[in-house]
């Protein structure tokens, strides 16, 4: 069924959009305000989106450690609402067009599919720890700035037919500049980056990335390729092979999207040596927390004593590897 703009903009999407971002969020102050005249508020964006005057605010910026320093980027209220209207329509329509083994921010999806993955890849490539497994690591130097924004909406172009949604989202991705004044008194007008606080920035980037996913998959014929946002692991037994295609996919990134590979995180290794990738450091028979992530989970339990919740997401957590004695230690701060 093709995505249309008056789907999109519709009274109806728009009130199930609210349902949908509201939860969780009732105390916070924006928030309230917006709430306390809803429905005018919904009709005045449906009006401004139907009459094609609508235009997208400016954004709260602040900073978080998760668990590196990050830039968010918060839009206002009746904006983020449109992205979670725009997000309903569209997700389903470009979420059929990922591959299998794409994992962030999909439905169905996550880090923990992501490891079971990683393992059961491993042990095909080492045909269950009986040959020399090397696994190649990749990470994306600063994925969601680097974004270009022509390239972007090069690739939504040749997806979207609807022309109404293919402005709107022009409009919002022309909304945010990641490149700083000094580079545009350079002359460098050209417009990067996608902000963190965004729904809509998690689909686009799955869409951006999804080129480069393509071309693993269908170019360099790699079978066993796991992609997490912009973190990345491809299994072999042969480490040339890794060494020849490591070159392809930089050029690919390098000229076909504008992204670089981050030199410092980037390697080749056996499984036997441990292979860091989504918070645990991976073995053949086991695989652990990595250090930086337990370090942060106790400062996070230490933060928030006596929340329960907070206690039980990190048992969770814990389940998937080897993590007894720190189950135990977790389980004490219920007490």
């Amino acid at each position: 069924m093709p995505i249309t703009y008056h789907d999109s903009i519709s009274l109806k999407n728009l009130y199930e959009a609210w349902n949908e971002f509201i939860p969780g969020k009732t105390l916070k102050k924006d928030v309230a305000e917006f709430a306390l005249k809803l429905s005018p508020h919904i009709i005045e964006l449906h009006n401004d989106l139907k009459n094609k005057t609508y235009r997208h605010g400016g954004y709260h910026a602040f900073k978080i450690s998760d668990p590196k320093p990050r830039d968010i980027h918060k839009a206002t209220i009746r904006d983020r609402l449109l992205h979670h209207a725009l997000y309903r329509i569209l997700y389903p329509f470009f979420d059929k067009t990922f591959i299998s083994d794409s994992y962030s921010c999909r439905d169905g999806k996550g880090t923990h599919r992501a490891i079971q993955r990683f393992q059961k890849f491993a042990r095909q490539a080492s045909q269950n720890n009986t040959k020399t497994c090397w696994i190649l690591k990749c990470d994306i130097k600063k994925f969601f700035a680097s974004i270009d924004h022509e390239i972007l909406l090069k690739i939504l172009a040749q997806r979207i037919s609807d022309q109404d949604i293919f402005c709107l989202l022009k409009e919002i991705i022309g909304s945010f500049n990641s490149e700083n004044l000094d580079s545009r008194l350079r002359g460098n007008d050209n417009k990067r980056g996608l902000p963190l606080g965004n729904l809509t920035s998690q689909l686009l980037a799955n869409v951006y990335l999804n080129e480069f996913d393509q071309f693993v998959k269908h170019k360099l014929k790699v079978n066993q390729y796991i992609r997490y946002a912009d973190d990345f692991v491809i299994f072999s037994r042969d480490r040339a092979w890794l060494e020849e295609i490591l070159l392809r996919m930089k050029m690919f990134l390098h000229w076909e999207l504008k992204l670089e590979m981050h030199p410092d995180k980037v390697f080749i290794k056996t499984i036997t040596s441990g292979v860091d990738f989504l918070g645990w450091v991976h073995f053949p028979d086991h695989r652990v927390l990595r250090t930086a992530t337990k370090k942060r989970m106790f400062r996070n339990l230490e933060a928030k004593k006596g929340k329960e919740e907070v206690v039980q997401s990190y048992l969770g957590l814990l389940r998937h590897g080897n993590g007894w004695g720190l189950r135990a230690e977790v389980e004490r701060m219920l007490v």
